[in-house]
């Protein structure tokens, strides 16, 4: 084993760890205020919950031996038999507790993605339930498909540090939480404002931050691809924040400092599968379409009156899906020996495609499901009143 991979995967874990609480902030920030403290508080249970629940089993539905290419078997079961000083099966220079515990991290964020899309409006104990649920019977699965060995992995789709497996899973979830839990009250009538357009600012800042972390930890060593990673990273987000802030800018009139805040989010999922398939400069095109695009869609978003409205579906679902298939198009062969249409490999274009449409539709359906089992076993939304005192209150007791 490494010492120095060692020492920057333990740091890429604590970078990843403070996006969960970061996109709490950032969609804290965007809520009215009587909901602000139940926004942090849905992302930092979920980094508690999940951490339990992927060291008992997670972990072992999604990296143990495969499946048929669905699942990892229960071999790493509480984590038997993962070490903490010898190397474990996905990487030679690191200990297998180390690897579990950097995609522990993972696992948490997404899951505080998703909160997007039942925002100001859901029941406390049934988000701690169906939060379990979606973790261990969307998240888990996917996470084997593209890195434990599973089927998308073994037909060739590639997902540098979580396209897939974070942002089209936890965006598409968002989307189908939104129409099964219906829109808040008054929603489309009367004004939304956010909370505190700062704290979201903020978040995003975490976000940056910790997203070096999340790319370029994805190496999992202290080498040149992790440097790669880390410059295609910061290109494609400092590219998408500006496009959109230009597009929003002649849309609206006004360059929007949360549009320039969003645009940085959007570059940082686009970027993901990506980050340590192609180089700097296709980083710079992956980030642009990414800032005009998701822009785009939550435009249409707003038309259709869907209120999804911190838009984890239109950054981070459409984003992560535009992301995949950028990756098939610019991977070039001399970063990371995988090249993409570009460099005439139709195969792996094909197999983005593939591997990005199956997570969509595996992530909406299966979250659909789930979202109805759990409303009709013990409802979803809180009453009209609680809605209308808050959640803060109704659900917590507490004012921010």
């Amino acid at each position: 084993m490494d010492s120095g991979a060692i020492a920057w995967v333990l740091a890429s874990t604590a970078l990843v760890m403070i996006m969960t609480p970061g996109v709490g902030f950032f969609y804290g920030g965007l809520v009215r205020k009587k909901n602000f403290i139940d926004m942090i508080t849905l992302s930092f249970v979920a980094f508690a919950l999940v951490s339990v629940q992927w060291v008992l089993i997670g972990y072992s539905l999604a990296f143990g031996p495969d499946v048929g290419g669905f699942i990892g078997n229960l071999q790493y079961l509480g984590l038997n038999g993962v070490s903490m000083s010898e190397p474990g099966p996905y990487s030679t220079l690191i200990p297998g507790m180390l690897y579990m515990v950097f995609q522990l991290v993972f696992a948490t964020v997404t899951m505080a993605i998703v909160t997007s899309g039942f925002a100001e409006r859901i029941k406390f104990s049934s988000y701690l339930v169906f939060a379990l649920l979606w973790t261990t019977i969307v998240y888990d699965p996917l996470a084997h498909w593209v890195w434990g060995g599973g089927w998308t992995s073994q037909f060739g789709a590639i997902d540098f540090a979580g396209g897939t497996v974070v942002h089209i899973s936890s965006g598409f979830a968002a989307l189908a939480l939104a129409l099964v839990i219906g829109k808040r009250v008054g929603f489309g009538k009367y004004a939304m404002e956010p909370a505190n357009i700062p704290w979201s600012i903020l978040g995003a800042v975490l976000l940056w931050f910790g997203w070096f972390g999340f790319n370029a930890g994805s190496a999992v060593a202290a080498n040149g691809l992790a440097v790669q990673a880390f410059v295609t990273t910061n290109t494609a987000t400092a590219t998408a924040a500006l496009v959109w802030m230009l597009v929003s800018w002649a849309y609206g009139g006004k360059p929007s400092s949360l549009g320039i805040a969003s645009g940085a989010v959007a570059g940082l999922v686009a970027i993901t599968p990506a980050a340590g398939f192609v180089t700097v400069p296709a980083s710079i095109v992956i980030g642009a379409v990414a800032g005009a695009m998701c822009y785009g869609v939550m435009l249409w978003r707003q038309g259709k009156g869907i209120d999804e409205s911190l838009d984890a579906w239109a950054v981070h679902g459409m984003g992560g899906l535009w992301g995949a298939i950028a990756t098939g198009i610019f991977a070039s062969a001399a970063v990371n020996g995988a090249s993409g249409l570009l460099e005439g490999n139709v195969h792996q274009f094909i197999a983005q495609i593939i591997g990005a449409g199956a997570a969509v539709i595996y992530a909406f359906v299966v979250t659909y499901i789930l979202a109805v089992i759990v409303d009709k076993a013990m409802g979803l939304r809180v009453s009209e009143e609680e809605e209308y005192v808050g959640l803060d209150i109704s659900q917590h007791g507490e004012r921010a």
